[in-house]
């Protein structure tokens, strides 16, 4: 008996062996049948990529800081002592109301499929939105890190434009005139330039990280917001000089470091076109700052702080548009360019035209967002951005003319529009604060805070 048992088990023990080892086989070789094939397993090979998306989750923060606290405090360095906390204060609301703004309208406005003026509603208040989903602009990341990309140039923008109108507009009215910009002219330029069906993106035009949608659109709105304005009261005759340009260097640090994320994550990538984005931003930046530098001393026999940080800013946004379509021997003649225009925007046209942009929003980011635009369609290279994107030296002569179409476009609408906005603001609630208010200062006057 126990051999039989002795025996069975040893037919058990090979069975297994023969089959695999594994019950099932034992199962077939046990009681013959037909074989059960298994249904092949379905691999979902998921559009995301982890490389891509951890670029621009570190992207995104990066321009994020370049509002806050970057330029809250390149602006709040440049004012007086008596604005430094309303300047600051600007800054940080903007990218708060913002926020909610893009959440609610904003983003659907801009990056859905509507028509080639503006988006759609599919995404209003994010419905829809998940945690696989993904934009078609943006296909290997999730659409949660891309809204939050573009968020970010959402805010910076129209804080931007604070610079033209600071120390003198009311804060009611700032928050009332930029929530309506950023919905009725940021939005929309933003889908004409970068949404697949926006009509300047049709018609072929090249801004690969906003120089139009971005820098000529804040630029123009805060021309259009000083001229309404006016002047500020001493303007020409009183001493406006800086109270601290110490936070203007470090604010304007701040803006050269985030700018990184703003034009090497507008390649939604982590690949070669961001390797030379940030490559091209960084000549252009360096270059432009020498520019300013060397312009400046020459004229006025002293290199000033003030000068090299604003011609560093003047680099950057005029690479801004060309960064993913020129090589570094553009980037050097854009920064080049880029110092002397600006300059020139920032002194010789204010004094000639007579205008009060406070702290040059117009002539940095207005003139060089222009400038950065045309040189654009000049120096653009089928080398770096691809087929069809190449500029005048690339044998492409046409694409001056598309930019200067572009460029034309988005500073006649956002000026227009603009201007009315300003002007139903002014009529509704009054846009200026009283002159007792402006000689006080806007920081005890308006938020009952003094920097001690």
């Amino acid at each position: 008996m126990r051999s039989v048992f002795r025996h069975g088990q040893l037919g058990l023990l090979a069975a297994l062996l023969l089959s695999g080892g594994t019950a099932a086989g034992f199962a077939q070789t046990a009681a013959p049948v037909a074989p059960v094939v298994a249904a092949p397993a379905v691999v979902v090979a998921s559009a995301i990529n982890s490389g891509d998306t951890a670029w621009m989750l570190t992207a995104t923060a990066l321009v994020l800081m370049m509002t806050i606290p970057g330029l809250a405090l390149f602006y709040g360095g440049m004012v007086r002592k008596m604005n430094v906390l309303a300047t600051i204060m600007q800054s940080f609301a903007v990218t708060c109301l913002v926020t909610v703004l893009w959440m609610i309208i904003g983003y659907s406005l801009a990056f859905t499929s509507g028509g080639p003026f503006v988006g759609g509603f599919s995404r209003i208040l994010l419905n829809g939105m998940s945690v696989e989903s993904i934009n078609d602009l943006a296909k290997t990341i999730p659409e949660s890190v891309y809204m939050c990309f573009q968020m970010t140039f959402a805010i910076i923008t129209p804080a931007l434009i604070c610079g033209a109108f600071a120390d003198r507009m009311k804060f009611s009215a700032m928050l009332w005139f930029i929530g309506l910009w950023s919905v009725l002219v940021y939005a929309p330029v933003a889908h004409w330039v970068w949404a697949g069906d926006g009509f300047l993106s049709s018609a072929g035009i090249l801004d690969y990280a906003g120089g139009t949608v971005v820098h000529i659109n804040a630029g123009v709105a805060g021309l259009m917001a000083a001229l309404v304005l006016g002047k500020r009261r001493g303007y020409g005759h009183e001493p406006m000089a800086p109270h601290n340009l110490v936070l203007s260097l470090v604010g304007a640090s701040l803006l050269w470091v985030g700018w990184f994320g703003f034009n090497a994550g507008s390649a939604v990538a982590a690949n070669g076109n961001a390797g030379m984005a940030m490559a091209v931003t960084q000549i252009a930046a360096a270059t432009a700052a020498l520019t300013w530098m060397f312009v400046e001393w020459a004229l006025k026999g002293k290199p000033s702080v003030l000068g090299i940080i604003s011609g560093a800013v003047a680099g950057l946004v005029a690479i801004t548009p060309a960064s993913g379509f020129v090589d570094p021997r553009g980037a050097l003649i854009i920064g080049i360019v880029a110092g002397v225009a600006c300059y020139w925007g920032a002194t010789s046209l204010k004094n000639a035209l007579g205008y009060d942009d406070s702290l040059d929003a117009f002539g940095v980011h207005g003139v060089g967002g222009a400038v950065g635009a045309i040189l654009t369609g000049i120096l653009a290279v089928a080398a770096i951005g691809g087929e069809g994107k190449s500029g005048l030296i690339d044998g492409n002569a046409y694409q001056v003319v598309i930019q200067l179409y572009g460029v034309a476009v988005v500073a006649i609408y956002g000026a227009i529009a603009s201007l009315i906005i300003l002007k139903i603001i002014d009529l509704a609630i009054g846009l200026r604060v009283d002159a007792d208010t402006e000689r006080e200062g806007l920081d005890l006057a308006v938020h009952g805070e003094v920097i001690q």
